[in-house]
């Protein structure tokens, strides 16, 4: 027997697994609910869904479709994302420093059409901000600001890629190709790179994934020696912190012009689901996650809240209720005291790609039920649309 959760706070249906059903007659009868002092109806929750292109994810289903197959396809996804009654689409539209639209930052994505630099005949990105908007779904674009490349062969690169102009810009690491974070030229084209984007479209905002410097690979030191000699070590005598500076000097211009370009465009991230383990820092998760933010990807999300860098975060907390070293109720419960008093909205990212792994399809709705119970927490966004489909959840329109 399936089991319908009333999410009170946010007057939210989520229907488990297959059963896909209207909740829109529930609306009324929770929305003047009370929960620690919040109005139910005070702001209807961001529920969105990642929309990923790198390796045709998600869409387009592969590389090489026609573009009235392209268009076709999305249009599709679109209208099943509406069907669920979500309101927020992030879309990725620089994989790996390549682009869905035509970009003087960036060659076409070989994710279009199998051959990168190869023009689709459209621009996709035009496209898929006019058909969200059309179905009253926030377009959220979705960048990789730092990977350049899946592999580590500069060769198969488009021969006008930025990266074989700058070859001094890359870090070859892990059989991956990156920009490096650590030059002050590199970080200022990527967020120009960005603000192309935010100036020509009408995009609602600009989010970035997880990755700053790359998850460590075993026995690999990243290669930036020759770049902490001379940017950093005369000010940082510890690498890291020169790394974590490094970051937070992107992510705070990055914030600043895109207000000064257009102030109505949010942005967010969304980090990996740790920042510190209690062991590290006293002020940290109770977790003992083998990576975090803080210590391994040099990204210092407690400073971006601080500082008020970003209009939210989305933490991808993509472990199950119970789990020994990152149980799902404690990081929500560490970041929810995170943004408390800031100015900053927590959503929260969840795994529907992993609910078949969980061996529970009533995972991702026991997660909500918790979420009620914070009120700093203001939504989710899930990982991503082809599983989200199989999982698939209702939310009550307007």
């Amino acid at each position: 027997m399936w089991i319908l959760w009333v999410w009170a706070r946010f007057g939210l249906c989520v229907v488990a697994a297959t059963l896909v059903m209207s909740c829109a007659t529930h609306t009324a009868s929770v929305s003047s609910i009370e929960v620690k002092g919040v109005a139910a109806h005070e702001e209807r929750p961001l529920m969105g869904v990642w929309i990923a292109t790198v390796k045709n994810i998600d869409w387009p289903s592969r590389a090489g479709l026609t573009a009235d197959a392209q268009r076709s396809e999305f249009r599709k996804q679109l209208d099943k994302v509406q069907a669920m009654h979500l309101n927020t689409v992030v879309v990725q539209v620089k994989p790996e420093a390549d682009a869905l639209y035509p970009s003087k930052y960036a060659p076409w994505s070989r994710y279009l059409t199998g051959v990168q630099g190869k023009d689709p005949g459209y621009n996709p990105l035009a496209f898929m901000v006019t058909e969200a908007h059309q179905r009253g779904l926030s377009f959220h674009a979705w960048f990789n600001p730092f990977r350049v490349a899946m592999n580590e062969d500069v060769k198969s690169l488009a021969p006008n890629h930025p990266a074989r102009v700058h070859p001094d810009w890359l870090v070859h690491y892990g059989g991956k190709l990156y920009y490096n974070p650590g030059i002050p030229e590199a970080r200022e084209f990527v967020i120009n790179s960005i603000l192309e984007v935010v100036q020509s479209y009408p995009i609602d905002a600009v989010h970035l994934d997880d990755y700053f410097y790359p998850y460590r690979v075993p026995g690999m030191e990243f290669p930036d020696q020759a770049q902490y000699k001379r940017y950093g070590a005369q000010t940082f005598a510890d690498k890291g912190n020169w790394r974590r500076d490094n970051i937070n000097r992107f992510v705070g211009e990055l914030s600043q012009r895109i207000k000064q370009v257009k102030s109505s465009v949010e942005f967010g991230i969304s980090p990996f689901g740790v920042w510190r383990n209690k062991a590290q820092d006293p002020t940290g998760s109770q977790t003992q996650a083998g990576v975090t933010n803080y210590d391994d990807l040099y990204a210092d999300t407690r400073h971006w809240i601080q500082q008020g860098w970003l209009d939210y975060i989305v933490p991808q907390i993509y472990w199950k209720i119970g789990f020994k070293k990152a149980d799902y109720e404690t990081l929500v419960r560490w970041w929810a005291h995170e943004v408390d008093g800031s100015r900053v909205k927590l959503y929260i990212g969840q795994a529907a790609y992993r609910v078949d792994e969980w061996h529970d399809p009533n995972q991702l709705q026991a997660q909500l039920r918790i979420n009620q119970r914070y009120p700093q927490v203001r939504g989710s966004i899930f990982f991503s649309l082809k599983d989200l489909l199989r999982h698939p959840i209702v939310v009550p329109s307007k």
